[in-house]
């Protein structure tokens, strides 16, 4: 891992489901199927390097930048961001990466998305998605709220849950944290790091971070932003504020999306079916 990606993580304010919402701190915040299997990259080799695409505005590059150096501090894994051309409003999946987009998706109620593929265990494809609609409000246009999100929804790229979904709890410190109040919530924290470590312990036969497997089927069916498109919603957190939805396609083949729903919005109740 390259010493100065580890430890030039930039002094900045930064932002942040699946299987089962709590209201204190998990001790276990990987997520994955019944069995307990956590849901992770494919790959032969730690640490392994997931590579993100850029498809985001100037004003976005820097807290991705942060997010990206963030976790890169991880022994397991590192990660990289490489430029793309995917239409933001869209987010195009690509296999064997993630893509990274913002756009004025709207007042549909959410304020960030990850949309993650699975085959079996094993993540193959991802995308974030970053509302500017919300984050143009004087609410959420600081950067401690976007480093809050870009920071969370990447980490649920890499196979993490929540550390905690309660927005009144005292702060975790962790950008894998709810809060109302940010400041503090900024990067990953120990406890992140060592979940990364538990979920890539053990190496695969084979790989997911490569193009050639991608589902076209699986990619074209859910480029929707309506929660319609999304399958049916499995948890929600108490003050409903996360949501975790699964579409389900037969054969281990699944995609799931996080979501992180604005507070306080006639929109996010409707678009919910509230």
């Amino acid at each position: 891992m390259n010493t100065i990606t580890r430890f030039a993580v930039p002094l900045l304010l930064i932002l942040g489901g699946v299987i089962g919402f709590a209201v204190v701190a998990q001790a276990d915040h990987s997520w994955g199927n019944a069995a307990g299997d956590p849901y992770h990259w494919a790959r032969t080799a730690n640490p392994f390097t997931l590579k993100l695409g850029d498809n985001l505005t100037s004003t976005w590059d820097p807290y991705l930048a942060t997010a990206a150096a963030d976790w890169s501090v991880s022994s397991v894994l590192d990660v990289s961001v490489v430029a793309s051309g995917k239409y933001p409003k869209t987010c195009r999946p690509t296999a064997g990466r993630g893509e990274v987009c913002n756009a004025k998706y709207g007042a549909n109620g959410w304020l960030g998305l990850a949309q993650i593929w699975i085959s079996g265990i094993h993540i193959t494809q991802g995308t974030v998605k970053l509302n500017d609609t919300y984050f143009n409000w004087a609410t959420y246009n600081k950067p401690e709220w976007k480093n809050l999100v870009m920071c969370q929804e990447v980490g649920h790229l890499l196979g993490l849950d929540h550390q905690d979904e309660n927005m009144g709890n005292a702060n975790l410190d962790t950008c894998m944290d709810y809060t109302n109040t940010p400041a503090s919530n900024q990067h990953p924290n120990s406890h992140d790091y060592a979940m990364l470590e538990d979920i890539y312990a053990h190496l695969d036969s084979s790989t997911t971070l490569q193009q050639s497997l991608a589902s076209k089927p699986q990619a074209a069916s859910v480029e929707s932003d309506d929660p319609r498109e999304w399958g049916r919603e499995i948890r929600r957190s108490a003050d409903g504020r996360a949501s975790l939805y699964e579409r389900d396609f037969g054969n281990g083949q699944k995609v799931f999306t996080h979501v992180f729903w604005v507070t306080g919005d006639e929109n996010s109740r409707f678009s919910r079916g509230r």
